[in-house]
C-alpha cells in the first residue's frame, strides 16, 4: 500500500474562536488525539508565508490513504470534547483532503522542512499522462537542481473524489531549505519553460501556496 497524506487547511476567520484558543486546541488536543490512531505516523503544522488564506495547514503522514476510514479514526472524531466540537463547527475554513503518494524524489532532510511549496492542480483525465511525463522528464529534475530544494513528493487526490467536470486531482509537495530558494535562477527557469506553461494553462484548477514550518505535536 502506498503512503497517504491527510492535508488540512484551516482558518478561524472572524468567528467566535480566538486565534490563541485555536492554536492551544490544535496543538494540545485536536492534533495529539489523532496521533493515537494506528497508521497515523506523524504530523506537522505550517503557516502561510504568501499572505493568502487559509493561513494554516496541517500535514498528517499516513501509512495508507484508508487510515481516516478506520474505526479507530472514526472513534476519535465521534469522541471529541465539547471544546473540540465547538471549534470544529465554528472554523471559517476546514478544507480536508486525503491523498495517496505516487512518487518521491530527492534526498530530503532531517525533520520537517522549514518551508514547503504546495501546488495542487486538477486536470482533465486525458492530460494526466502528459502531466506525469512533464513532472518526471523536465520539472522534477530542474527543481532538484536548484540549491536548497530538498525533496518532492507527488500525490493523487482520493477524497473528495472528483465529480462532474472537476477532473483528476494531484498535489506536488516540495520541501525547501528556506523561502529564498524560490528566488534562485534555477527555479525561475523551471517555471518558465514552454512545457510548463502548456500544463499550467491547461489545468482546470490550480493552487500554489508557500508555507513555513510552525510546529509538530505528539
Amino acid at each position: 500500500m502506498a503512503p497517504g497524506l491527510l492535508f488540512v487547511y484551516t482558518d478561524v476567520g472572524a468567528g467566535p474562536v480566538t486565534e490563541e484558543d485555536y492554536h492551544d486546541w490544535y496543538d494540545h488536543e485536536h492534533g495529539p488525539a489523532r496521533l493515537t490512531v494506528p497508521g497515523l505516523l506523524g504530523a506537522s503544522r505550517y503557516q502561510a508565508l504568501d499572505d493568502l488564506t487559509p493561513r494554516w495547514l496541517a500535514l498528517y503522514q499516513l501509512s495508507g490513504p484508508g487510515v481516516p476510514d478506520s474505526p479507530e479514526y472514526k472513534a476519535v472524531l465521534e469522541g471529541g470534547s465539547d471544546r473540540d466540537k465547538f471549534i470544529m463547527s465554528h472554523l471559517a475554513t476546514l478544507d480536508r483532503r486525503i491523498y495517496e503518494q505516487i512518487s518521491e524524489d530527492g534526498p530530503g532532510g532531517d525533520g520537517p522542512a522549514p518551508v514547503i511549496l504546495a501546488v495542487a492542480n486538477w486536470v482533465a483525465p486525458e492530460t494526466v499522462d502528459e502531466m506525469t511525463a512533464w513532472y518526471e522528464q523536465e520539472h522534477i529534475p530542474m527543481l532538484l537542481a536548484v540549491p536548497g530544494w530538498r525533496r518532492i513528493r507527488r500525490y493523487r487526490l482520493v477524497v473528495p473524489a472528483p465529480s462532474g467536470g472537476s477532473g483528476a486531482g494531484f498535489l506536488s509537495l516540495s520541501e525547501l531549505a528556506g523561502p529564498s530558494v524560490l528566488e534562485e535562477p534555477g527555479y525561475r527557469a523551471a517555471v518558465s519553460t514552454p512545457w510548463r506553461d502548456r500544463m499550467v494553462s491547461g489545468a482546470l484548477r490550480r493552487e500554489r501556496r508557500v508555507l513555513g514550518f510552525r510546529n509538530t505535536f505528539s
